[in-house]
């Protein structure tokens, strides 16, 4: 059941078929991945999972109550799910081949209600936020404010229960495309929303506590993209896209970052998310 974000709760996950793993591995991957709908999509997800094994996967855009998740056809896949849903809109999840040993959502801070769009875990020692930032409309849209509220608010949670020299991930459709080399028009973006000068200050500000962009720090001037708008014909095939889907982890994490990559193939399937995952690999030992 969807719950308040002024409701911080801490809650055990739900049991699932996985056959967990005895030993951490050495290299350790995580993934985010907005599927628009787990159902639509499980297919896909699984092909995906079974084709890459990440350690974690976070996804956003369920799109379904946590009662309606899947989560037998992807314990049987080998992963424990971690849910925060909500019916037909917004839902973000964490998938992992080991049981987390702390999971919470929301901010916690008593602040207004934004939707089923924040979830945390503790697994294999290292926190992973994944979040789904409001996309905002448009600039003179009150949903704006909203999705600036939501950097904000992130970062409060940050500065009050975490430090920076912690392992911690954050993940997921942060909705925001930093640079002009994550966009496919930066001069025709400028000033609309997911490229506005007041959304990238934002996520700026949480990266300023200590979050590093870890495809920018192995890739610091390749395109690549991870949205394709369905609504801009041939804009997948045409690369018309966005870097809009982020991991970013703190320095002890990024310090041991072996590679992070788009893979844009699930985006070219039969009925696609208009996202593509993002993965990062991690020599695990090198964190601690």
């Amino acid at each position: 059941m969807f719950m308040p974000d002024g409701a911080r709760i801490l809650f055990a996950t739900r049991p699932g078929t996985a056959k967990l793993a005895g030993a951490f591995p050495m290299v350790w991957k995580i993934a985010t991945f907005n599927v628009n709908s787990i159902r639509s999509r499980l297919g896909i997800v699984q092909a995906w999972l079974q084709q890459n094994k990440p350690d974690v996967l976070c996804v956003q855009e369920i799109k379904c109550l946590d009662a309606d998740f899947p989560f037998q056809a992807l314990g049987e896949a080998g992963y424990e799910a971690s849910v925060c849903g909500q019916k037909s809109y917004h839902g973000v999840a964490i998938l992992s081949r080991r049981k987390p040993d702390l999971v919470r959502r929301g901010f916690g801070d008593g602040g207004p209600d934004i939707g089923a769009r924040l979830i945390a875990a503790r697994i294999d020692s290292i926190w992973v936020f994944n979040s789904y930032v409001p996309q905002g409309r448009s600039p003179d849209n009150p949903a704006f404010e909203e999705k600036l509220s939501f950097f904000t608010r992130l970062k409060e949670l940050f500065m009050r229960d975490h430090s920076p020299s912690e392992p911690i991930i954050w993940a997921g459709d942060i909705n925001v495309a930093p640079e002009d080399n994550d966009v496919f028009a930066p001069d025709r973006m400028a000033g609309k929303v997911g490229f506005h000068p007041l959304e990238r200050q934002a996520l700026a500000d949480v990266a300023a506590w200590g979050f590093t962009d870890l495809f920018r720090k192995r890739h610091p001037e390749e395109r690549r993209f991870t949205f394709w708008d369905y609504r801009l014909p041939g804009s997948f095939h045409k690369d018309l896209g966005w870097r809009i889907d982020h991991i970013r982890a703190t320095e002890c994490v990024a310090n041991a970052l072996i590679d992070c990559r788009v893979d844009s193939a699930p985006r070219g399937l039969p009925v696609p998310s208009d996202h593509a995952p993002v993965l990062a690999e991690i020599e695990l030992e090198r964190v601690f």
